[in-house]
């Protein structure tokens, strides 16, 4: 049973069914195994005490939570992939199926990925491969732990089916993954909407997410909340955006039905984090442009923006729409700011730091250093120097093309220095290269071998507790200071 912390709150069903969502039936395993339960995030929702069978009933068959949504609803929306626009799209693997409020009373869902076929699965199996749910743990739990605002995978558990995917050797094994994340609700949401000329069903839309995720702006006038909302969507984009960036992170796939409108990154697929800088580096194999490569990340986040900002059209003046969405490179350079010097664990000056950024980033890829490993070392500026020296990269920083650098570094402030204490200082950055990842999937495939997937989890823990990230910083954009 759920704890006493489980707070139901199956707010969606509000929304009446079409044309938002449908119901959807879980596909029926031919066995089940838990390989992975978030016990953190289980624990703050209220469902850490379930027991190993009642855990398969709600994560594996979907036996609705008590006071909680009945059936499951597969959401619907189209979406600009690659900046072609498809409507053939939808929730065709996945649903969701619960809501609850955590302890800050935020609206969390419990949202299904590889329980099998929707409406919307067209000629897919409705099926997610192990390997696929590996990545995903592995991704989200890395992106918390660098202070990234990510979903949580909550649980995956093997189902005993053999898939055929053209990218991975086949058959593969199958699993069924839930994600626990704030909304489901994706820019795509608003264009299917657009798309069949259904203006005020888009009203509906927009009213249930102020209302649920800022409710600040719901006693405004229809066209006043809704500009304002784009406007926090504009900023929290942004800073996600800057997050991924200071984090390594190239997303892979930064089509619109990828983002949601609270600024929560999810819904990972062939994700990589760099090795260096390199700017032009892209995660996707059949990205061959090059669109969402790393540094033309903020560029595919404000083209998705602009296109999710034209589907408020009928409600809100286009001006007023442009401005908002003129805004980002802005707010995007003081995220980045933010982003970069919290991963240094410095204050900011409050006068050039962005120049400071940019400068950094050049000198990054010209020496190629590993990406992790400079903000290992320098976590906590000059504080950390010693570190520094003792690094296999402290040539490159008694090079005088460091020199301008350190210097700025010295002049930062340590942000809640005790941190550095921590014995993750001690030892060496945690990474996540696809090499690594690579190699931590062999045994599991080859063996069942899941040791070196729990050893990393237990890195990336210690590199969690060691940066103290609150993401929660994350949750609320502070740019809209001046909105009612």
């Amino acid at each position: 049973m759920p704890s006493g912390t489980y707070s139901p709150d199956p707010r969606i069903a509000a929304l009446g069914g079409a044309p938002f969502y449908d119901p959807a039936t879980p596909a029926r395993f031919p066995s089940t195994v838990t390989r992975y339960r978030n016990k953190r995030w289980s624990e703050a929702v209220g469902l850490g005490d379930l027991s190993d069978e009642d855990w398969i009933r709600h994560f594996a068959l979907f036996d609705p939570l008590s006071d909680n949504l009945e059936t499951p609803l597969a959401l619907r929306y189209h979406g600009d992939q690659f900046r072609t626009y498809n409507p053939d799209l939808g929730d065709g693997r996945g649903f969701v199926y619960a809501q609850m409020r955590d302890g800050a009373g935020r609206l969390l869902d419990l949202g299904s990925k590889g329980s099998g076929r929707t409406l919307y699965s067209r000629t897919a199996d409705g099926r997610l491969t192990l390997k696929g749910g590996v990545r995903e743990i592995l991704a989200t739990e890395m992106l918390e732990a660098l202070g990234v605002y990510t979903s949580k995978t909550i649980s995956v558990i093997e189902t005993g089916e053999h898939l055929i995917r053209h990218d991975e050797p086949s058959p593969t094994r199958s699993c069924v993954l839930v994600r626990l994340g704030h909304s489901h609700i994706r820019f795509g949401s608003f264009q299917r909407l657009a798309f069949e000329g259904d203006a005020g069903a888009i009203g509906r839309l927009a009213d249930y997410c102020i209302r649920e995720f800022d409710s600040d702006l719901d006693g405004l006038g229809p066209g006043e909340k809704m500009r304002f909302w784009f406007e926090r969507i504009v900023a929290r984009t942004a800073r996600l955006t800057a997050q991924w960036m200071a984090a390594g992170f190239v997303h892979g796939v930064l089509n619109t039905d990828n983002m949601n409108i609270n600024g929560e990154s999810f819904d990972y697929g062939p994700w990589r984090f760099l090795a260096h800088m390199d700017f032009s580096f892209t995660a996707a194999y059949f990205d061959h442009s090059g669109l969402y490569a790393y540094g033309r990340q903020p560029e595919a986040a404000m083209w998705n923006l602009s296109r999710f900002g034209g589907t408020l059209a009928a409600h809100v003046e286009e001006a007023a729409l442009n401005t908002a969405l003129q805004r980002f490179p802005a707010l995007f350079e003081t995220a980045m700011v933010e982003a970069f010097f919290a991963r240094l664990g410095v204050a900011p000056s409050g006068g050039g730091d962005f120049d400071f950024i940019v400068s950094l980033l050049q000198w990054m890829e010209t020496t190629q250093i590993p990406f992790e490993r400079f903000f290992f070392d320098w976590f906590g500026g000059a504080a950390s120097g010693m570190r520094a020296e003792q690094s296999p990269s402290a040539a490159l920083y008694r090079d005088e093309g460091f020199a301008p650098l350190r210097e700025k570094l010295s002049a930062f402030a340590p942000v809640r220095p005790e941190r550095l204490a921590h014995p993750y200082f001690s030892g060496a950055p945690c990474a996540m290269l696809i090499g690594e990842v690579e190699a931590i999937w062999a045994p599991i495939a080859e063996r069942d071998d899941w040791s070196l997937f729990e050893k990393k989890l237990r890195q990336i823990g210690r590199m969690r507790e060691a940066f103290d990230f609150d993401a929660s910083r994350w949750v609320k954009s502070p740019y809209t200071d001046d909105h009612p």
